[in-house]
């Protein structure tokens, strides 16, 4: 092998920026759900299913909850001790509630619907949150399972009250606690659709709690989404007049005369939220950006160390391997290890497990179009043959695939 020294100073650079890029910090993607706190210094966000804290100029984040549940959308309280969000802990999405500074979280719904909060009461007392329970009465006559209505829960835990029958999504108090303004629902409609125009876009209103009466607030015939306040009394909203979600804003008692405040293109704006003093935060592109209005958006360059919760079903397996079959396209190779299948890739290392059982199976082979795998399997006292196959008709490999198992014959 030649000395390092002897290499042409082309190859050698290539050596050293292959090393400095290895050790560089990766940069986490997709994080989603942004909730910056009420006085603009720190950012709580949602991030491959755990809630993180990081403060609002970047830097290096902290969990706030590691379960192996998924736990997202985060909603700070007003004075910026605790954080409410939601989790399937227990089968279906419940609200919790966790300290700012992380924490044992506090379950506080136990409906077997899923429950979404989305702001704390202006005394922090309660939570608003949207669930499929139960219609009013008068609405029996148009029972439909996909509008959610609006209640509150206390903060310490108790009887959820009804707030509203119909459906408001995205419900915030305003700063002096008169109204809720909220997007509504008129049918089912995919959430993240982009460039949707229809009966059924969502529109931006108020709902006056003493007097009970609403005001329609947008009448843009798409998207109007995602209302949030400063203390100041600004609502701010995300709308595709141009093109694309931006953020706008508007007066409450001029909705007409919207003003708008980023001008970004090719991705949508997600996820808005407002600190007290209007500084804003949401996601573009997988990353979280904050902005006030006024300047361009700024990137919150992220830093997050952390350790995979589960068991990867990707893996290594060297020796004692048997029952080979090659797949129809020669991309894939199944076999035999340890009394299990495994299928592994012809132009890589990686290999994933198949099956999973404390019994063997043996005499692996690829169906002709390579979607399945058909084998013999010891369970339940006796030889059968199995298919193993991809859920999705349109993959094409099993490295990556949900798979999908079934008894095909039974011996006896």
């Amino acid at each position: 092998m030649k000395n390092l020294a002897s290499l042409p100073v082309v190859i050698i650079l290539f050596f050293i920026s292959i090393i400095s890029f290895s050790q560089e910090e990766t940069v986490p993607l997709w994080m989603r759900y942004p909730a910056i706190s009420p006085d603009g210094t720190e950012i709580a966000f949602c991030y491959k299913g755990d809630i993180y804290k990081v403060n609002s100029s970047g830097g290096e984040a902290v969990a706030l909850t590691t379960n192996q549940a998924y736990d997202f959308n985060p909603i700070w309280s007003h004075d910026g001790t605790k954080i409410a969000f939601e989790s399937d802990r227990y089968g279906n999405y419940d609200v919790f509630v966790v300290s700012q500074k992380g924490g044992e979280p506090t379950r506080l719904t136990f409906h077997s619907m899923d429950d979404h909060p989305s702001d704390f009461s202006p005394d922090d007392k309660e939570i608003l949150f949207t669930s499929l329970r139960l219609d009013d009465v008068n609405n029996s006559m148009f029972p439909y399972g996909r509008l959610p209505e609006l209640y509150s829960i206390p903060v310490e835990g108790g009887r959820p009250t009804q707030v509203l029958t119909i459906a408001a999504e995205k419900a915030k108090y305003s700063p002096d606690g008169s109204k809720i303004y909220y997007q509504d629902i008129k049918g089912y409609e995919d959430t993240y659709r982009k460039h949707h125009t229809s009966p059924v876009t969502r529109d931006i209103w108020s709902y006056e709690i003493e007097g009970k009466s609403f005001e329609k607030l947008t009448q843009f015939s798409g998207e109007d989404r995602n209302p949030v306040f400063s203390k100041n009394g600004e609502i701010y909203f995300l709308n595709e007049k141009d093109g694309s979600f931006n953020v706008y804003r508007m007066e409450a008692d001029n909705p007409n005369g919207s003003v708008q405040i980023t001008y970004l293109s090719q991705h949508p704006v997600r996820h808005l939220s407002a600190s007290d003093k209007g500084k804003l935060c949401f996601t573009f592109n997988g990353e979280l950006y904050t902005v006030t209005e006024g300047d361009k958006p700024d990137k919150v360059n992220i830093i997050i160390r952390t350790d995979s919760k589960y068991q990867p079903t990707i893996e290594r397996v060297s020796g004692n391997v048997h029952d080979i079959s090659v797949s129809p396209n020669g991309k894939e190779v199944a076999f035999i290890h340890r009394g299990e299948v495994f299928v592994t890739s012809v132009e890589s290392e990686v290999t994933k497990q198949i099956t999973h059982t404390a019994t063997q199976e043996r005499s692996v082979e690829f169906s002709p179009d390579g979607k399945s795998l058909v084998y013999a399997a010891e369970r339940n006292g006796g030889w059968s043959i199995y298919q193993t196959k991809i859920k999705r008709e349109e993959e094409k490999y099993f490295l990556i695939q949900l798979l999908e198992d079934k008894i095909m014959w039974k011996f006896t």
